[in-house]
C-alpha cells in the first residue's frame, strides 16, 4: 500500500526505525510516537490523538528490551513499557473521531510454552508459564480487553526477529570469537532447542500483508516456516561467517556469560518452535524462509563490481 499514513509507536528501536524507513521509501506518509526523535512523545495525550486522527494504520512496537537481567526493576519497566505505552495508545484510538482502521500491536512468540515435541501453530499453540509468558498474556489481554468500533486488531506472535542490530549480534560475536557450538542445557539436552526466527524484510512483508487483508485479526504467528535447533543455528552461522569450530557452552558457561553481559539463559535455552500456519494458510510467502540464505543476506555485504 502507498500513499497511506502511518504511526509508528515505539519506533525508536531497531526494528520500529527500519519499519519507518521502509514505509516511507513505499510512499507513505509516517508519523511517530516515542521518547527521543519522534514527532510525538509518550505522554503528549492531544499529540497522540492528533497523529492518530485519520491514519490508516497504527504500528505499536513500544516495549522495553528482554535482553536483560530480571530483577525487581527491570521486570517493573518491562511491563509498564508495553501495557501502559498499549492502554494509552487504546484511549487514543477509542477518542478519535476517524480512528486508525488497522491497529497491529507488537507481542512475541515467547507466549507459547517451551516446545520439543511438536510445533507451536497459530491454531494449536499452548501458551506457556514464566515471567515471559506473563508479560506477553498481560500484554495481548491489555491489546483486546476492549472491543473498538471499526478497528481491526493484529497482535504480531513475532519469533526472534533477524536483522543488522539485532539479537543476532551476540550470537555472531560468540562464534567470531570460537565459542560458535550449540548451547546445551535446560529442559531440552544436547543443543536440540529449537530457534524460531524471522527476517526483517519479512515482518515488514508480514505486516503489509496484514493490513491489505481484512478478514484477518486476532493473534497471528510471525516465524519463517522453516524453525531449526539450536545446534543448527549455530553451524549455519559459523558456515556463513566462515569460522572452522565453535566450542559449545554449556548451562553453567551459559548463566556466568549471562550474568556478565546482563541478560538471562532462557534467551538461548527455551525451545521456541512456532510456526506461520495462519499466514502460510492465507496464501503469504517468504522471502526469506530458509536460514543460511537470510543470514547470508544480513551478514555478508555484496560484491562490488
Amino acid at each position: 500500500m502507498t500513499g497511506r499514513r502511518v504511526v509508528i509507536a515505539g519506533a525508536s528501536g531497531f526494528m520500529g526505525a527500519y519499519f519507518a524507513r521502509r514505509f516511507r521509501a513505499d510512499g507513505n506518509t509516517v508519523a511517530t510516537i516515542g521518547r527521543r526523535g519522534s514527532d510525538v512523545a509518550w505522554g503528549d495525550e492531544a499529540g497522540i490523538l492528533s497523529a492518530l486522527e485519520g491514519s490508516d494504520l497504527l504500528l505499536n512496537l513500544a516495549g522495553r528490551s528482554v535482553n536483560c537481567r530480571y530483577n525487581n526493576k527491570n521486570r517493573a519497566e518491562i511491563f509498564d513499557s508495553r501495557l501502559r505505552t498499549t492502554a494509552e495508545l487504546g484511549r487514543a484510538v477509542e477518542a478519535a473521531v476517524k480512528p486508525p482502521s488497522v491497529w497491529m500491536n507488537a507481542s512475541t512468540a515467547t507466549i507459547y510454552r517451551h516446545a520439543d515435541d511438536r510445533p507451536m501453530t497459530d491454531e494449536q499453540g499452548e501458551v506457556g508459564s514464566g515471567f515471559s509468558v506473563t508479560v506477553a498474556t498481560a500484554w495481548e489481554r491489555e491489546f483486546f480487553g476492549v472491543e473498538r468500533q471499526g478497528v481491526r486488531q493484529v497482535a504480531l506472535r513475532m519469533a526472534i526477529v533477524l536483522g543488522n542490530g539485532s539479537a543476532l549480534a551476540p550470537l555472531v560475536r560468540l562464534a567470531r570469537v570460537g565459542f560458535g557450538g550449540p548451547q546445551i542445557g535446560g529442559r531440552t539436552k544436547g543443543g536440540r532447542q529449537h530457534f524460531s526466527w524471522i527476517h526483517i524484510d519479512d515482518v515488514y512483508r508480514a505486516i503489509h500483508f496484514l493490513w491489505q487483508n481484512d478478514g484477518i485479526s486476532g493473534p497471528v504467528n510471525l516465524s519463517s516456516p522453516n524453525p531449526v535447533e539450536n545446534r543448527e543455528l549455530m553451524a549455519t552461522l559459523r558456515r556463513v561467517l566462515n569460522v572452522p569450530f565453535g566450542i559449545p557452552l554449556y548451562e553453567w558457561m551459559l548463566r556466568l556469560g549471562a550474568w556478565a553481559i546482563r541478560t538471562e539463559t532462557e534467551l538461548l535455552l527455551k525451545s521456541r518452535w512456532v510456526v506461520p500456519t495462519r499466514l502460510l494458510a492465507e496464501g503469504f510467502q517468504f522471502e526469506h524462509p530458509d536460514l543460511d540464505e537470510a543470514l547470508r543476506d544480513i551478514l555478508v555485504p555484496p560484491l562490488v563490481e
